[in-house]
């Protein structure tokens, strides 16, 4: 479990810079309810995320099941993910992102939800990291209340520092608005250095760790 733990912790530094979702809890904080809305947009992405990482650890144990061989399987997702996280990481010419949520309409607390619900979509390629996540809690061979206790707290670590915004909104009111504005200016700057250095880092050890698994049968994790 704490060796699973150790190499969770880099993945999760890496996944928690989400320019996507923090642009979507600015703009929720700057709604008519900016805590209750930012609150549920959160609760919202973070169910999905759960529900997202029950689903593709339950099909993946069905295919490994079927083919009778999990470790390999498991060792296959990761060699896919890391040449995906490989190939996110590479600068692309004229790629240009849109990361600036709709605002328009009223947002409610139960559309809030939805949307973060939605964001889990606007933002897949920031997801990767956990589906890496994801398959590392499977190669640890835990029973499935431990495999399970452990997602949630994947969860509840990713989702801890986002709280940020609403907690900003309720100790200081409006004059949060332009410290969440600038904390969500340097997220986007820091993002366009760090995320492809996380993630091309991200997808070299996972590509490496399934090569020297079938090079000699034991992976660096």
């Amino acid at each position: 479990m704490f060796e699973t733990v150790a190499v969770l912790t880099p993945i999760l530094i890496a996944d928690v810079i989400n320019p996507v979702l923090f642009a979507f809890m600015v703009y929720a904080a700057g709604t008519d309810r900016p805590i209750v809305n930012s609150t549920s947009l959160l609760l919202g992405h973070t169910a999905a995320y759960f529900v997202a990482g029950l689903l593709v650890a339950l099909g993946l144990g069905q295919v490994t099941a079927y083919l009778a061989n999990p470790n390999a399987i498991d060792y296959l997702l990761g060699l896919v993910l890391g040449l995906l996280l490989l190939w996110i990481a590479v600068p692309k010419r004229g790629e240009q992102q849109q990361r600036d949520p709709n605002t328009t309409g009223a947002l409610t607390p139960v559309s809030a939800l939805g949307l973060g619900a939605v964001v889990n979509f606007v933002g897949i390629p920031f997801a990767l990291p956990y589906f890496a996540a994801v398959d590392q809690i499977l190669k640890a061979d835990l029973s499935t209340p431990g495999a399970v206790a452990l997602l949630i707290g994947y969860n509840l670590a990713y989702a801890l520092p986002f709280l940020v915004v609403p907690a900003l909104v309720a100790v200081l009111g409006e004059r949060s608005k332009p410290i969440l504005e600038r904390i969500n200016a340097v997220l986007e700057r820091a993002s366009a250095f760090l995320m492809p250095l996380l993630l091309g880092l991200l997808g070299a050890a996972l590509v490496a760790d399934a090569m020297l698994y079938f090079s000699i049968g034991t992976g660096l994790f």
